[in-house]
């Protein structure tokens, strides 16, 4: 599946379809200088093998085609977010489409930006796993424990990724009623106040697969912008069409192929 030649067969409002096959890999004022500075990690920054072996993008040559497409989706997403930051939303047309392999390295390629911060948020409560991509331990909880328990704080939920000025918020404890926890006050008032507490900190909410469920349209609610991923050869054109529809045209960046499930 091309993504060129199936431009026709999606709605007028994705005519801008980004592609980013990831082979390699497997298959509000600026903040200042100094607060930036603080969230280096040097001491636990991953190296580039490292990297690589999370699949995740660096600066190095080895990757530069993956790295640059997603400094091709971050490019469309300022542009459309101005001067302000944002939320963004990624969700896969179908499960095992690599929406949470694409929302971290969205997110990491915002960090690349020494004046930016990204926060990776795990909202797919059923299958929660950038924890384990990560390589972290979430002893402290996650977003739900946060949810459930406010006097917690969201500071014990933040936890370094090895790449400097981009944190992760895990999932947290698992839960039946997931759409009750997306459509409550609490999740946006725990959103509003991380994206306001540090204005170039850029969230990136990882969401479940738009197909069977109404999750992902309820948090495209939450949500700026929407990231629609589409598995390369898995997801069929008609399926595309149909998942873009759950989402206003305003908010939607445009349709990822992805490779990596």
């Amino acid at each position: 599946m091309n993504a060129k030649n199936n431009e026709k067969l999606l709605p007028d409002h994705v005519e801008d379809v980004l592609e980013a096959a990831a082979r390699t890999l497997e298959k509000r004022p600026s903040a200042s200088h100094a607060m930036i500075a603080r969230m280096h990690d040097h001491a636990g920054m991953l190296a580039p093998l490292q990297l690589e072996q999370k699949r995740l993008i660096h600066r190095d040559e080895s990757v530069r085609r993956q790295s640059d497409a997603f400094r091709e989706i971050r490019t469309r997403l300022l542009g459309m977010g101005g001067q302000q930051n944002f939320v963004t939303l990624v969700v896969s047309v179908s499960p095992r489409s690599g929406s949470s392999f694409v929302a971290r390295n969205l997110a990491a390629a915002f960090a690349f930006d020494e004046a930016k911060t990204s926060l990776l948020i795990d909202c797919n409560l059923r299958y929660p796993d950038q924890h384990r991509a990560l390589g972290v331990d979430p002893v402290t909880g996650g977003l739900i424990d946060l949810l459930e328990h406010p006097a917690l704080g969201i500071e014990r939920i933040l936890y370094p990724t090895g790449i400097p000025r981009m944190r992760l918020i895990p999932a947290g404890r698992a839960h039946e009623n997931i759409g009750e926890y997306y459509s409550s006050y609490r999740m946006s008032a725990v959103l509003d106040a991380l994206r306001c507490r540090y204005p170039d900190r850029y969230l990136f909410l990882d969401g479940p697969a738009i197909k069977g469920s109404p999750d992902a349209r309820i948090l495209s609610d939450l949500a700026d912008f929407v990231v629609v991923v589409a598995g390369y050869g898995r997801d069929t054109p008609a399926a595309i069409s149909q998942a873009v529809t759950n989402f206003d045209p305003a908010k939607l960046a445009g349709v990822v192929f992805n490779q990596v499930p």
